[in-house]
């Protein structure tokens, strides 16, 4: 399968805060092979916090990305990363990624970016790539800076 379509759980929690009224972050992420539709969808509506679920992603692995794919899922808890952007009072996911490289990247760049737990369906996915694609570097034994020692080597 060369995409993993998915869907992005965005929450917004009310803050008792003078100048902010709410926060945002993504939450979850759940597969989407049935259901593409982009449109946002509210599916939680309480008084303290709402969850609103956006579709039409689509998650895409490549080679090159294959190292920091496989430390995601070396990790104790993989994640995905979802890049967001306010939009009015409004938060919507831009993309998406499973690479800690690219994750890093976007906050060095000074995005928003949260992690959410990997499911299981995505995790196998990944793995599989990681098993098919990463050769680890072999160790190279790395020679001491010495200054003195290749006058040592002359006596």
């Amino acid at each position: 399968m060369k995409e993993f379509p998915i869907a992005v759980i965005m929450e917004r929690r009310r803050l008792n805060n003078p100048w902010v009224d709410a926060a945002w972050e993504a939450v979850g992420m759940v597969p989407a092979f049935d259901d593409p539709d982009p449109a946002p969808r509210q599916i939680v509506d309480e008084a303290e916090r709402s969850q609103w679920r956006f579709g039409g992603f689509a998650l895409e692995l490549f080679r090159d990305e294959a190292e920091n794919y496989f430390a995601n899922i070396a990790a104790p808890i993989p994640k995905v990363f979802v890049l967001w952007r306010a939009d009015g009072e409004f938060a919507r996911p831009v993309t998406v990624t499973v690479s800690y490289g690219e994750a890093a990247r976007w906050l060095d760049s000074g995005e928003q970016v949260d992690g959410v737990p990997m499911p299981r369906e995505i995790a196998d996915w990944v793995g599989d790539f990681v098993n098919t694609h990463y050769k680890p570097e072999p160790k190279k034994k790395v020679k001491r800076n010495d200054p003195l020692g290749l006058d040592r080597r002359r006596t």
